[in-house]
This record gives structure tokens, C-alpha cells and sequence, in this order.
């Protein structure tokens, strides 16, 4: 046995595929109560007006769908790379209007989200992926 561990590179795109459901799952569960209740969408967009952002309401209904798009997408790792950008921005800017209020503690979930959906944007969704499918010739 390597002090490497170079044997677990055979787990790679079966970790991916970890990755992405419990990522994809989590978004989609994150935003699911703004779309299913309108209530809950009105405190959204309740609360981003309360941190300026600019048309609070287009903000949330933005988020929140991109949010869902990109858990979606990851799950079926279907336009993995551009869900993950999508991801990116989306929570870049979460961490830049809301997050980086909470010190380093506070915006660490969401700049781990940032920094997971750059790495699925550079990687792709890997060989369980649907778009494994349509990259190859």
C-alpha cells in the first residue's frame, strides 16, 4: 500500500457522482418551501430587500430557480458545467451582499457552494453523468 493512496483514485467519478446528488439534493431542498409557498418566497424577497439588493423580488424569483435549476442539473449531471457556474455566481453573490456579514464561519457554506460549483464547471459531471453521453464522439 502507497502512503499515496493512489488506490483510491478508482473511487473518482463514483465520489462525482456523490458530489453532485448530495449537492444537487440539497439545493433543490434549500429553495423547494419558496416554491411551493408563496408565504415563504414573500420573507425571501422580504429579506434581500432588507439587504439592498436591487428589485428584491426579481432577485428571489431569480435565485431561487437558478438555485433549483443547478440541483436539478447536478443530480442528473445534465449541463453540469453550466449549472456550475450558475451555482458559482449565484452564490457569490450571496456571499457578497449577505454572507460576508457573518464572518468566516457565517460564509463558509455558501463560498463552499462558490468553490463546488467552479470545480463542477471545470470537471464536468464525470462518467455517471448525462452529459458523459453527449461529449463522446
Amino acid at each position: 500500500m502507497s502512503l499515496q493512496l493512489s488506490e483510491l483514485s478508482k473511487l473518482e467519478d463514483a465520489m462525482l457522482l456523490l458530489l453532485r446528488l448530495t449537492i444537487g439534493a440539497f439545493l433543490i431542498w434549500g429553495v423547494w418551501d419558496n416554491i411551493s409557498d408563496a408565504r415563504k418566497m414573500a420573507v425571501f424577497v422580504a429579506f434581500l430587500d432588507g439587504h439592498g439588493f436591487p428589485v428584491p423580488r426579481f432577485a428571489a424569483l431569480l435565485s431561487v430557480y437558478v438555485q433549483f435549476f443547478c440541483g436539478v442539473a447536478f443530480l442528473l449531471g445534465a449541463l453540469t458545467r453550466w449549472a456550475g457556474l450558475l451555482c458559482a455566481v449565484n452564490f457569490l453573490v450571496a456571499v457578497a451582499m449577505v454572507d460576508y456579514k457573518l464572518g468566516v464561519r457565517g460564509a463558509f457554506p455558501a463560498t463552499c457552494l462558490v468553490l463546488i460549483g467552479l470545480y463542477l464547471a471545470a470537471r464536468g459531471g464525470g462518467r455517471f453523468a448525462i452529459d458523459a453521453r453527449q461529449e463522446r464522439p
